[in-house]
């Protein structure tokens, strides 16, 4: 990220939207939304003074509600480029008029409350569309109890929740009572592979269940996981292999099965009922924590996005592409890579961004050679 941000010839348009896409392949014009962060980016430095010092608190959407962050923030500390942003909707001065805390102790006087949105008008030969995914929300699935029970997370609030920077510390800790969590059970395909909710694999569960699971055992090496899933989908490089040294070296117990419900007991300790689809019999687990395996989703404004760009999405939701040239989309010049198009891990994200910056480089080069001719 930081070798995109200080590239010459790379412009980052964070905190952006695009309004309108015109023309064809070779020839478009963009017209995009940059948003008024009220903040300076020439002289930001991100110091973090005016984070200390702001008052108003709001939950932390990078840490799926779990932490807190102030009405003038960072998206997430790594994040590029580094440049606050105030949160408007939450701001005492845009509220109320007073405060200006920030502003007040800015050292670059970066702060700017009078910033207006700006309409950016670009010229492009090509546009890969990278927009990624959203996390599926479990909570209409009653039979998990997300959003019940306190002991029952997503695998995604358990990435923040392990993480130095989180809202637990690095430490993994019960949302309930604060105690640490060594018994924990990961639950996968949850609202995939189903006709109810989507049918699709979402690819990746296996893989990050597994290294989930192992990063308990390094954070506690009580810890102890069981990973209750349908089948193993591990088809990239080593990742069986993977599996295998998560079962051999970190003791994880995989168990073939279909969950039908999770209930919870006095102490708040979850209780997986499930059915062994190996000796076909009823049983249940008492844990410490349940991590659900949600399925990953195409991104909610994708309706829109492609509605702007001219292009179709499939039945799923995705960006429909080529059968043959999975970078194409249904317009020429415009292409897209990674999981917007579909259930991809990372390296195979990888290897399609690569390929879409190939074939867009393909269409602006013809259209050079084609204005030489002229």
């Amino acid at each position: 990220m930081m070798e995109a941000g200080r590239h010459p010839n790379i412009n980052l348009l964070a905190y952006s939207e695009v309004k309108s896409v015109k023309g064809k392949a070779g020839d478009f014009t963009v017209k995009v939304i940059k948003k008024a962060r009220y903040v300076n980016e020439a002289e930001c430095t991100a110091c973090g003074k005016c984070f200390e010092k702001c008052p108003k608190k709001v939950p932390n959407e990078f840490d799926m509600g779990h932490g807190m962050r102030k009405a003038i923030y960072l998206h997430f500390p790594q994040g590029i480029p580094a440049i606050a942003t105030i949160d408007k909707d939450n701001c005492f001065y845009f509220a109320t008029g007073k405060c200006r805390v920030c502003e007040k102790f800015c050292e670059k006087k970066a702060i700017d409350f009078d910033q207006k949105d700006k309409l950016i008008t670009l010229r492009s030969g090509a546009i890969v569309v990278a927009t990624g995914f959203d996390v599926y929300d479990p909570t209409h699935l009653t039979q998990y109890g997300y959003g019940k029970y306190k002991n029952v997370i997503t695998a995604l609030e358990y990435e923040r929740f392990i993480c130095a920077f989180g809202p637990k510390k690095g430490e993994l800790k019960r949302p309930s009572d604060e105690k640490h969590a060594e018994v924990l059970g990961y639950i996968q395909c949850v609202g995939s592979r189903s006709l109810k909710d989507n049918r699709y694999c979402s690819s990746v569960c296996c893989m990050h269940a597994t290294k989930e699971a192992m990063l308990a055992k390094e954070h506690d090496p009580k810890a102890k996981s069981y990973i209750f899933y349908t089948d193993f989908r591990a088809v990239g490089k080593g990742f069986q292999k993977y599996i295998k040294r998560g079962e051999e070296d970190y003791g994880i117990k995989y168990i073939r099965s279909r969950v039908a419900e999770i209930t919870e007991d006095e102490e708040k300790n979850p209780i997986i009922w499930y059915e062994d689809t190996v000796s076909r019999s009823v049983k249940r687990k008492k844990v410490d924590l349940v991590v659900l395996a949600t399925t990953l989703v195409p991104r909610k404004d994708a309706p829109a996005l492609a509605k702007v760009l001219g292009i179709e999405l499939d039945d799923c939701g995705f960006f429909n592409t080529d059968p043959f040239t999975p970078t194409d989309t249904t317009k020429k010049g415009i292409f897209v890579c990674g999981y917007c198009q579909g259930p991809l891990d990372i390296p195979e994200s990888v290897a399609q961004a690569s390929a879409a910056a190939e074939r867009a480089a393909d269409v602006i080069l013809a259209g050079s050679l084609c204005s030489q001719e002229r």
